[in-house]
């Protein structure tokens, strides 16, 4: 079969499938205990969870919730760790914790492999992979994200204030996933829309999430199409063409890793950009430590990573069991917080302080175990360009209101608006 053969049709699958898991009831509001009420999408949470979780890691580290049907929230990185390496009792077919459990019948492919993909399948998805995202492949890209990363601080010009997150962090990543898919860079404000309705809307009503998931996959089955009929040398067509088990992908596997690198390959660096920048605008020494030495950066990322890492990652339980102990039910979901887990004094000396020179960085930014960011070489070149222009061409800059910064809410934390004083 070829590939007009195998994508010529409308052959998009219906989110009504998946709708046949289990839905609970939606549950908002104040939380009332941290260590039984726990909500990820609380804005407490999104403005600043890390006191929340150093205090739930002294006092009960295993937190609760009876919200999204029930989940757990480990915060040492023992236990993080442990979860992300277990995958015979921890399933990933869904990562994002929300008030929908996926059919068990979805695993082990998942809705976005592959991470969302359990063994052996993981293993066999990720490798298609992995050849867009060695560090040769990254270093291609390097020299275009530079000019590109220039073209945006050159629009700021005559600026005094600008909107660091909007206006620079999150149009890195848009433009250098767009071009490893193929996609139209004009799409970029549909792709944050995308981004932000996966991610931050967990707790819509169904009908209204699944709307919107449609029109997420209805937007890549229309790119799959136009690579049918315009073929090109992309990712995109990879994907299409590519054979697993002698045999060419699913559209449903094609549209749905596709829906990963746009959704997660986007949200992630934008965060860790923006975060970046918002610490060095709120510490002017370690601005100026790294503008006179350019040198440190490098370094000085991994520790902007490891304390602002902004992925959390879910898993569901697969069957009734003790586990360190807490009694978790099947299909229970667990909260895998890097972020927290980079923050344990226990794995990290001084883990709350950022260290820019601090040379042991075993850091959870990119994840543990066999769903590590099959990205992560992508992200660090992205991020490392980005400050290294940034701080070139903008070596002085504050914040210009810090109570006006706002903070994305749900599992990928980054600032959504970053106002900084650059004149």
């Amino acid at each position: 079969m070829g590939v007009e053969d195998h994508f010529g049709e409308r052959f998009r699958e219906t989110l009504s499938d998946r709708a046949l898991g289990t839905r609970n009831e939606i549950v908002t509001g104040p939380v009332s205990d941290w260590a039984s009420d726990f909500s990820h999408t609380e804005p407490e949470w999104a403005a600043d969870p890390y006191p929340i979780q150093d205090d739930l890691r002294q006092r009960c580290p295993i937190a609760h919730t009876g919200r999204f049907g029930g989940g757990w929230l480990p915060t040492r990185y023992e236990d993080v760790a442990a979860i992300a390496y277990d995958t015979e009792r921890f399933s990933s077919r869904a990562i994002i914790m929300s008030n929908f459990r996926p059919p068990q019948e979805l695993a082990p492919i998942g809705g976005a492999p592959p991470i969302s993909s359990d063994p052996p399948f993981h293993h066999d998805a990720r490798k298609l992979l992995l050849p867009a995202f060695t560090k040769n492949a990254v270093a291609e890209r390097e020299q275009a994200t530079r000019e590109f990363c220039h073209s945006l601080i050159d629009a700021l010009e005559g600026q005094d204030v600008v909107d660091a997150a909007h206006d620079y962090a999150q149009h890195i990543p848009i433009r250098v996933i767009a071009d490893m898919l193929g996609f139209p860079p004009e799409d970029g404000p549909r792709f944050r829309e995308f981004v932000e309705n996966a991610l931050e809307g967990v707790n819509r009503q169904p009908e209204d999430r699944i709307q919107r998931l449609e029109a997420l996959f209805d937007y890549l089955y229309a790119q799959i199409r136009d690579h049918v009929d315009n073929p090109r040398d992309d990712l995109t067509t990879y994907l299409m063409n590519v054979e697993l088990y002698g045999r060419k992908l699913e559209p449903t596997h094609v549209a749905g890793t596709m829906s990963l690198l746009l959704i997660a390959g986007i949200d992630t660096t934008w965060s860790a950009i923006g975060a970046s920048l918002w610490h060095l605008a709120k510490t002017p020494e370690h601005r100026e430590r790294l503008v006179a030495d350019p040198g440190l950066l490098p370094t000085a990322m991994e520790e902007l990573l490891r304390v602002y890492a902004p992925v959390t990652m879910a898993r569901l339980v697969k069957e009734d069991m003790h586990w360190r102990g807490v009694d978790m039910k099947a299909d229970d979901w667990i909260l895998l917080s890097f972020p927290a887990a980079n923050r344990d004094p226990a794995q990290f000396d001084q883990a709350g302080d950022v260290v820019l020179d601090r040379e042991v960085n075993r850091h959870a930014a990119f994840g543990l175990g066999i769903h590590r960011c099959v990205g992560s070489h992508l992200a660090r070149m992205e991020l490392r360009v980005a400050l290294e222009v940034w701080l070139e061409r903008i070596p002085t800059f504050s914040l210009e209101d810090p109570s006006a910064v706002t903070w994305a809410t749900g599992q990928v934390r980054g600032p959504r608006t970053l106002p900084l004083r650059i004149r």
